[in-house]
């Protein structure tokens, strides 16, 4: 299932992927610390696996979960994105259809299987589970332990963790049917794919909303529900609806008519201190805000709330007004940053599309790296649109993505696809961060889909040092007038890598794609990904490498005269893992290629072919004294990657 083209990996759907699978890293199989995954950290404190003898890693085991993708891909998005959970000795996997299969974590044998009968629906995903330990409940007790799952379909389910039978004691014979705020346009408009958060006995869920449908989308509240029973406990709206709310002054005309503003990533859990943190995502419709002026509060922001009751505790926008499709995309990352004179402050670090980093005290929301509001360009606005005159930047922190990009930017493999790259970029303004989406089209750099995305970054703490992918392609964002523009019944019309939505109840419909030579490689000069490691105290990057070969990618008959590295990166998707054993392990690629970097140097010291693309996030845990390195390996369909349906487990050789 490879495409042999090396324009179609590019031209795919790669530039609108999102989400997040935060990895979770244990001691030992019967050891599972919260702030592996509540934390959104990816660091594991195992160091059996080093740098030392980390060549030495072997296949240890591989599982197919049977879910392999459909001959037609048409109108389905597919991606195997799943975190493994190591929970009460099993290795818990969700696939793509979201059902959840428990292996043996030394052999991946498969001990059980819990099928929520989801509908096959367009996105097939599933980006992890929740795990609770109900402490009131007897040793032994069915569901004491017991593990959250959300559902193409909006439900919420309860699964015991031994046994993968429903919890019958929770909701409606172990599910609650979540409500959505008005009639979907189709089947799946707003689906729950990421894990849900557990906190003070409350169980957190977001949605992802189908993105530029309409103006008017579903709203993109947060539920929260009683751990144990699935009584409903709160909601939070990111788009606000009560007048007596002071963010409500920062929509113009009011919010009457517009959803979203949703949260389709993983949150972050401080259970010591009541907090819940949700990175939120722009309100209806992404490149097109006339009808809503103003920064639009709590969108694209984050949002820290008590877990117990849902109150307001604070707030920080990223993004004003976003009309750019740059939601919050990764999980909250919270750590204890070193301060001068030997103290740490308990902060939230936040990596965004924009490749810009943001660091709060996560328990006062006070900014811990300065934030200055920057002059940003609002030229080439279409009527109707008010674009926010400034944006808040963190001042003294490097970038993990190029902020502008022009004709003086084009690349090529050769002179002439070089000058066809001049040729088309020269079609548009000279692009710069926020550059608002035009009629004429628009250049963005960074790109819709990120700089960072969903797989965010990793943190050793010892170091100090956070470890993140980005893409380096950038986007075209066109907004077409809705009476020149070809629609279809479809949710989106996509060809050649370009895609139209509808935007109904907009008078223009947003045009996205990648920015590509007639051959079909990037404008861009490579990197088109990179692994940036940057030390958190002293805000300096401690090294940058291309992510991924090209290798694979080209076609067979096509020889290779220039004299490079094929290692110019791949865009893609996923997120790294970090060992106290100096290591980062990390799929993203469209190469079907797991790596092992150095942590202190950005050397690959270890890869392995995988059987498709490893566009998820890798785990390790230690369990019969030996340390094992997991990754599923099944691909994306948007990328246009190798697709399957593989769980892949490494360890040392005897």
């Amino acid at each position: 299932m490879r495409s042999n083209r090396f324009g179609t990996r590019f031209a795919g759907r790669w530039l609108l992927c999102c989400g997040l699978a935060a990895a979770m890293s244990v001691a030992s199989a019967a050891d599972r610390p919260a702030d592996s995954y509540q934390h959104g950290t990816k660091y594991s404190p195992l160091e059996q696996i080093n740098r030392s003898n980390v060549a030495k890693l072997e296949l240890a085991w591989e599982y197919h979960t049977g879910d392999l993708p459909p001959k037609d891909l048409r109108n389905t998005l597919m991606a195997f994105e799943d975190e493994p959970s190591l929970i009460d000795g099993n290795l818990v996997i969700c696939t793509t259809s979201r059902r959840l299969i428990a292996l043996d974590p030394q052999t991946g044998k498969q001990r059980w299987v819990f099928d929520p009968q989801d509908p096959k629906l367009g996105m097939r995903k599933c980006r992890g589970v929740a795990h609770w330990v109900d402490p009131q409940a007897a040793e032994g007790a069915a569901c004491k332990s017991r593990i959250f799952l959300g559902t193409a379909n909006y439900r919420l389910m309860a699964i015991d963790a031994r046994t993968g039978r429903s919890c019958e004691d929770f909701g409606d014979h172990g599910q609650v049917q979540m409500t959505i705020s008005k009639p979907q346009l189709f089947p799946g408009e707003v689906v729950a794919t990421s894990n849900p958060a557990v906190v003070s006995g409350v169980v957190v869920v977001g949605s992802a909303v189908a993105d530029d449908q309409r103006v008017d989308a579903p709203s993109g509240r947060v539920l929260a529900f009683d751990a144990r029973t699935g009584k409903p406990r709160w909601q939070f709206d990111p788009v606000p609806r009560d007048p007596a709310d002071p963010a409500m002054k920062t929509w113009a005309n009011g919010t009457e008519g517009y959803g979203a503003g949703n949260v389709w990533s993983s949150m972050a859990v401080d259970e010591a201190h009541d907090l819940v943190y949700l990175p939120t995502t722009s309100p209806s419709s992404d490149f097109y805000g006339g009808g809503r002026a103003g920064d639009n509060r709590y969108s694209t922001a984050v949002v820290a709330l008590r877990g117990s009751t849902g109150q307001l505790v604070w707030d920080q926008q990223i993004v004003h007004h976003n009309i750019f499709d740059y939601d919050v995309p990764t999980e909250p990352m919270l750590i204890d940053l070193p301060q001068p004179g030997g103290s740490t402050v308990p902060a939230l670090v936040q990596n965004t599309k924009m490749g810009l980093i943001f660091v709060f005290n996560r328990l006062t929301g006070e900014p811990l790296v300065p934030i200055v509001e920057r002059p940003v360009p609002t030229a080439g606005a279409v009527p109707g649109e008010v674009p926010s005159p400034t944006q808040p930047f963190p001042q003294g922190m490097p970038t993990l993505a190029p902020q502008s990009f022009g004709p003086d930017d084009a690349w090529g493999f050769s002179a002439i696809d070089r000058w066809l790259c001049r040729r088309k970029i020269e079609r548009y303004d000279p692009s710069t961060i926020y550059l608002p989406p035009s009629a004429k089209g628009t250049i963005f750099s960074p790109s819709v889909g990120g700089g960072p995305n969903w797989g965010g970054g990793a943190y050793d703490p010892d170091s100090h040092i956070m470890v993140v992918p980005s893409n380096r392609v950038p986007t075209v964002v066109t907004l077409i007038p809705r009476a020149q523009a070809k629609l279809s019944d479809d949710q989106a019309i996509e060809s050649g890598g370009v895609m139209i939505f509808k935007n109904l109840g907009a008078p223009y419909v947003p045009q996205i794609e990648p920015l590509l030579s007639p051959a079909g490689a990037p404008c861009s000069a490579p990197p088109w990904a990179a692994l940036t490691a940057v030390d958190l105290v002293t805000h300096k990057i401690v090294w940058e490498v291309p992510l991924g070969s090209i290798e694979k990618m080209m076609p067979v008959h096509l020889p290779w005269h220039i004299d490079m590295d094929f290692d110019l990166g791949t865009p893609g998707a996923g997120g790294p893992l970090l060992t106290a054993g100096g290591l980062v392990f990390i799929g993203y690629t469209l190469d079907d290629t797991l790596r092992a970097f150095d942590l202190h140097t950005g050397k690959v010291l270890w890869k392995a072919d995988l059987p498709a693309a490893g566009t998820a996030v890798p785990v390790t845990y230690e369990v019969g004294g030996e340390q094992y390195i997991v990754i599923p390996a099944g691909g994306h369909s948007m990328y246009h990657s190798t697709l399957g349906d593989s769980v892949v487990a490494y360890k040392l050789k005897h």
